[in-house]
């Protein structure tokens, strides 16, 4: 007899209670996000207008014991044979104009908790499953989207929207679901009565077993969790009675059957914090009202030691209708004169009808903020104000409109930093990372090429042409060799050696220069300016 047919009739108390090892009662969704990583990076992009044709085959990687490897791709880069987990030198040889970029692990898991409580939209229990997925419990929750089936479909048509491809599946158990979602039909409802038959196809990796137990039970010809199940219990525990729970093909069948209950660990929501104003007669300007309601919002986060991150003001009118102001700040906040201000401007755009008489403002993105310590002579922190004066720009400017400069993982200067929105930027992340060297406070955008007398082959600069001027090196240090990065630039970028010089009016520059003699390289080196010093 199949072990997959040997699911358990639950009692009646356990078919309600959500989360227990019942079959009959659960329906577990789980979202499959295939290309999360490579998606999130083209969203990213293509907010600052960066985002590369969807032709060019690119991808994102991580650092291996022998070079960076693959870690997303792209569905060009797929078409052309390029797969996560080779190596970015040996998919280079395949395609030459293959894009790639660091992957940012932490922002991609920061994404995927926000998704987990976006999600609780359609279910209240969700979590994460592994770097790509989504569990969502629906038990008793199905009705109220039009059933099964045209709940799978909203869930897939809401994460397109966000601009994500989902994999998506139902079924009575989470290893079930799990499997259903990465190797079974599209958007598969599986029932407690038709799980063994949806599942007797699916290749044994559905079983979430490594590559090595499931290498090794494809070569004992066991390559269906359908054939797996039909092995007597017998041989399998005696065969598999020293492997590890969570790579163990019996406990694994038994999770995917639901006789081993699997619960789902769903996080809690984050704190909510939302305040009031009831008032006794219609009015019409809120503004005298906003005093009060940030200074008691603030003194709730303040016991929990949290900070505002997203506020939104909602005005109830006397007809029934409702008024949102959102507004947003690039550092948790808790001071109530702060988060009033920000509202400055913004309260003539409410359209009062005849009236409102309740007021509410809530704390929608709350983060944990610890007590600063401000200086000794009683100023606040740089990084305090600056955060302050963004909010105060977006608010009146508009999100868009305000930018912060953002340091990236490159050791080329041009590549060192990029813009990001400002509210999207941590303060902390506003200043430029320190280096080693000295740097210039003005890094030209495009380099500008200019002739150079110096010693062959590798020499420092004696004399410039620049700008129709002769400048004369009374003083110079360097080099500072920086190479190329050879997993983003072509194999015919050249090194830069650079350095810091001054000329016979004091003015200091920063040159580099392109190639030296005998590189094996046709042109001969050239010398541009990339900086200014103050």
């Amino acid at each position: 007899m199949s072990l997959l047919s040997c699911l358990p009739v639950p009692s009646e108390a356990a078919q309600i209670r959500p989360g227990s090892g019942s079959t009959a009662a659960r329906r577990i969704v789980s979202v499959h996000l295939p290309r999360f990583s490579i998606e999130r990076w083209q969203r990213v992009l293509g907010r600052s207008g960066d985002a590369p044709p969807e032709d060019l085959p690119a991808g994102l990687t991580v650092d291996g014991p022998h070079g960076p490897v693959l870690h997303a791709t792209n569905r060009a880069a797929e078409a052309l044979g390029i797969r996560p987990g080779a190596r970015v030198t040996d998919m280079r040889a395949i395609c030459p104009d293959l894009r790639a970029d660091y992957a940012d692990i932490a922002g991609d898991r920061a994404m995927l908790e926000r998704l987990m409580l976006w999600s609780r939209r359609w279910c209240p229990w969700t979590t994460l499953d592994g770097e790509d997925g989504l569990f969502l419990d629906t038990t008793g929750s199905d009705h109220l989207w039009g059933g099964e089936a045209a709940l799978l479909a909203r869930i897939e048509e809401a994460f397109s929207a966000l601009g994500f491809s989902a994999d998506i599946a139902m079924a009575p158990t989470p290893g079930a679901a799990w499997a259903l979602a990465r190797f079974g039909p599209v958007r598969c409802v599986a029932t407690a009565q038709t799980l063994a038959a949806d599942l007797a196809g699916l290749p044994v990796r559905g079983l979430r077993l490594s590559e090595g137990q499931a290498l090794l039970l494809d070569r004992l010809g066991l390559k269906t969790i359908g054939a797996l199940a039909q092995v007597p219990r017998a041989a399998l525990t005696r065969r598999f009675r020293t492997t590890a729970a969570q790579d163990n093909p019996l406990l694994r069948l038994d999770q995917v059957a639901g006789r081993l209950a699997e619960p789902l660990s769903c996080p809690e929501d984050p704190p909510h914090f939302s305040v009031q104003t009831r008032l006794p007669e219609p009015v019409e300007d809120p503004a005298p009202h906003l005093s009060a309601l940030c200074t008691e919002l603030c003194r709730i986060m303040a016991r929990q030691g949290m900070g505002a991150r997203r506020l939104r003001l909602s005005i109830y009118r006397t007809d029934g209708e409702v008024r949102h102001l959102e507004a947003a700040t690039a550092a948790a906040s808790r001071d109530p004169a702060h988060l009033e201000r920000l509202w400055d401007d913004r309260l003539e755009r409410i359209d009062p009808g005849f009236g409102f008489d309740l007021i509410t403002l809530c704390a929608r993105w709350s983060e944990p903020l610890t007590g600063r310590q401000t200086r000794l002579g009683g100023g606040a922190e740089d990084e305090v104000a600056l955060a302050r004066m963004v909010d105060r720009l977006t608010a009146r400017l508009g999100p868009r409109a305000v930018s912060a400069p953002a340091p990236r993982d490159s050791h080329i200067p041009e590549r060192r930093e990029g813009w990001v929105p400002a509210l999207g930027a941590a303060p902390a992340r506003m200043q430029a990372a320190a280096h080693r060297a000295p740097r210039p406070l003005q890094i030209f955008d495009t380099p500008e090429e200019v002739h150079v007398l110096y010693a062959v082959p590798e020499g420092p600069p004696a004399q410039i042409v620049w700008r129709k001027q002769t400048l004369r090196v009374i003083r110079f240090a360097g080099p500072e060799r920086i190479s190329p990065e050879w997993w983003a630039d072509r194999p015919s970028c050249r090194l830069r050696d650079y350095y810091r010089i001054e000329d016979q009016t004091g003015r200091r520059l920063w040159l580099f220069r392109e190639g030296v003699h005998g590189d094996g390289r046709p042109d001969p080196p050239r010398w541009c300016i990339h900086g200014i010093f103050a």
